[in-house]
């Protein structure tokens, strides 16, 4: 009988064990997944003044606009916490929109080789962060369902894993497609 006893708590510490080691792994994955994603973000902040100045040349009078590229630009730049970063990109995208339409009242500008150049490593840049939400969402996704299902969700209310944020779109405007081609 006492054999008995002794082997359930023995499967049921290793159950834990596993449980635990098993969040740490996730959340060591979610965290790696958005630091790759963050990479590629500031690739594309590196890019985005390059694209301003080529745009300045043909645009003198959008200064706000490009202003307001540069700055949101900035914003994410800065942001430290994952909400303030979401946030940032969000600023960012809708700003970009606007470039996007400034670019497209100058025709001399969308045949320019230097903007073209541009505006290719920008379209690949995106579709690169694309891919890197989807892998941080998927990551958070099966985290935050760890967190909530039976039993590994014991573990989690004893050393109180906090759910992570998912990447979402919040504005209708982020909804639209965005035109990158100019």
């Amino acid at each position: 009988m006492i054999w008995i006893v002794l082997g359930i708590i023995v499967i049921l510490v290793l159950w834990a064990v596993m449980t635990y080691n098993g969040f740490i792994s996730l959340r060591n994955q979610v965290e790696e997944a958005f630091s790759t994603m963050d990479v590629y973000l500031k690739k594309r902040y590196d890019l985005i003044p390059n694209l301003v100045e080529t745009v300045k040349g043909y645009a003198k009078h959008e200064k706000e606009t490009l202003e307001n590229v540069i700055g949101a630009r900035n914003a994410a730049v800065n942001a430290k916490s994952v909400d303030e970063k979401f946030a940032a990109e969000k600023q960012l995208a809708q700003s970009l929109v606007h470039l996007n339409a400034v670019a497209e009242q100058y025709p001399d500008l969308k045949a320019n080789a230097n903007f073209l150049s541009l505006q290719s490593d920008l379209k690949q840049m995106e579709g690169e962060i694309a891919n890197s939400r989807k892998y941080y969402n998927a990551l958070v996704r099966k985290f935050n369902t760890t967190c909530e299902t039976v039993p590994s969700n014991l573990i989690d209310s004893m050393f109180h894993f906090e759910r992570k944020p998912l990447f979402e779109v919040d504005t209708p405007e982020e909804r639209q497609n965005v035109k990158v081609q100019f």
